[in-house]
């Protein structure tokens, strides 16, 4: 299964972006988080959310999208919008995915979301068995494996996830939603927005935190009533 690529688009001009919009909503893969026409707002928007790409105009106020993209993380794709041909070759040393030069149709720019289709995949592989996942650290192709019993909680940072095991942490680039979807459902729960633990290695809990591997573990009031339903069925 592909996971869904989250962009935003970044261009202050609107008609721009309209047709933007246009065309992602046609791409099934790509999930449209946010559209700017302040590129002060834009890096906002990147450090707030897990974004996967950006749609990105070259001459903007404030900041241009070449300085933007030398600002955000690396491991945010970029595809650059412009109408101006002079700035292609600089935004390839930059490592752009694409460079769109506008007016561009459908066709050329599926072309260029294209490229980056494999990049975000589930950074996690499961075995058949549910024993362990193989979890994507860094690299193209670097993959640790990780014992689904050694799992103690998971925790969501911005861009990242961190598993905590029992005598140690692998760091991911990735979203808290997409890991717990390669979890067995039966093992894990998510108690908070930033994290998801092992019911077997729970220790103790009350109606605000969770303690698992002696550290305590906040409980959000959104995720309060299906965690308690969940370990009443293991009660006495």
């Amino acid at each position: 299964m592909k996971e869904t690529v989250r962009c935003i688009i970044v261009d202050d001009e609107p008609p721009a972006i309209r047709l933007l919009e246009k065309y992602i909503v046609k791409v099934s893969f790509l999930d449209l988080i946010s559209t700017t026409t302040n590129s002060l707002e834009a890096l906002q928007i990147l450090e707030k959310e897990q974004i996967d790409l950006v749609f990105l105009d070259i001459q903007m106020p404030n900041l241009t999208g070449i300085q933007i993209s030398k600002i955000i993380d690396d491991n945010i794709n970029v595809i650059f919008t412009t109408a101006y041909p002079q700035f292609a070759l600089e935004s390839y040393d930059l490592n752009a995915v694409d460079y769109l030069l506008k007016p561009f149709d459908f066709e050329r720019f599926y072309k260029a979301v294209k490229k980056i289709e494999n990049v975000t995949k589930i950074n996690t592989i499961q075995s058949e068995n549910n024993d362990f996942i193989f979890v994507k650290t860094d690299g193209k192709n670097n993959y640790e494996k990780v014992y689904i019993d050694d799992i103690q909680y998971i925790e969501g940072l911005k861009n990242y996830v961190a598993i905590h095991l029992k005598n140690k942490q692998v760091i991911t680039y990735n979203t808290l939603k997409h890991v717990y979807e390669n979890l067995p459902k039966l093992r894990f729960i998510q108690i908070h927005k930033s994290f998801i633990i092992s019911i077997n290695n729970i220790e103790k809990t009350n109606s605000i935190s969770i303690q698992i591997n002696n550290t305590e573990l906040p409980l959000g009031n959104t995720y309060k009533e299906s965690f308690f339903d969940r370990i009443s069925k293991n009660k006495l």
